[in-house]
């Protein structure tokens, strides 16, 4: 496979195929992500997926998912979307489920139609990014899109019957406005109604706008004890009954994956022992991305 720059999937695509068909972000310009800073955003040629994609039908048969790498690959036109798709499922006939990352903007430049046109094409699931339902931090780490408008870019995705994920970050609120971030998020998650939710915390990576700010003492990162509060009234706020709620990314304090709202309760005792001290959080040195 010919891969360029980082490439990043989920967690849940470790066992996928990673095809990269776009290099880059098309967005690009969140202050807390260092991931693309310095790559040129660009789709990669036809010719280029298809070689990719011979290489996977000649050695990847073992593998039943592919995921359409980098940061937002459903910016692609629709046309080039559909050959795609079908490509795909020709080359690679095995495959079951194929998934990729997307953003508010390019979720609202198809129309439902499109998405079930992608659907039927063997298109399964997408992951998006809302970090916070906060809409002055949305506006103020530069995401591009506001809460109304995540809520409505995860209406047409349902509306296609697609599978949403959606990632939030605690702590990119700062101290300043970390109990109302926190609470927003959860009102802005019930809205949005995804089947999965993936709760990180913020880690500053040097080299970005935010990771500046708080060297300028502009940005504070909220203590762990703060977090685990943000976590708590997250948890409190998302009113759905059928969500896989997952906080057990590397970068978070107490791993946790449970349903919602079937487990509501004992995760919210737990979240409570672990700030009474009664349960261990992770230490400082095993975090990571």
């Amino acid at each position: 496979m010919n891969y360029e720059g980082n490439i990043i999937r989920p967690p849940s695509e470790a066992d996928s195929i990673i095809l990269q068909v776009t290099v880059g972000c098309s967005h690009n310009r969140c202050t807390f992500c260092g991931a693309y800073k310095d790559v040129q955003f660009r789709i990669k040629s036809e010719t280029e997926t298809a070689t990719d994609l011979d290489f996977a039908a000649r050695h990847c048969r073992r593998l039943h998912r592919v995921f359409l790498a980098d940061g937002d690959a459903l910016i692609l036109p629709q046309p080039r979307l559909v050959n795609l798709l079908a490509l795909i499922g020709k080359k690679l006939p095995w495959v079951n489920r194929i998934s990729l990352y997307a953003n508010a903007k390019s979720i609202r430049q198809k129309t439902v139609a499109q998405l079930k046109e992608l659907k039927e094409l063997g298109l399964d699931r997408i992951y998006m990014g809302l970090e916070t339902g906060h809409d002055p931090t949305l506006k103020k780490i530069r995401k591009g899109a506001d809460s109304g408008q995540m809520i409505a870019a995860a209406r047409s995705i349902r509306d296609a019957g697609l599978f949403l994920s959606v990632t939030v970050l605690l702590g990119i609120a700062g101290t300043e406005h970390s109990a109302v971030h926190a609470i927003a998020t959860g009102q802005v998650l019930t809205a949005m109604a995804p089947r999965q939710i993936a709760a990180l915390t913020l880690m500053l990576l040097p080299g970005t706008e935010l990771y500046r700010q708080h060297v300028a003492g502009v940005f504070q990162l909220p203590e762990p004890k703060r977090l685990l509060g943000e976590l708590r009234e997250l948890v409190s706020n998302i009113q759905l009954d059928h969500v896989q709620f997952q906080a057990n990314h590397a970068s978070n304090y107490l791993p946790i994956n449970c349903r919602l709202a079937r487990d509501k309760d004992t995760v919210l005792t737990l979240i409570d022992q672990a700030l009474a001290g009664k349960v261990p959080t992770v230490p400082e040195s095993l975090r990571a991305l």
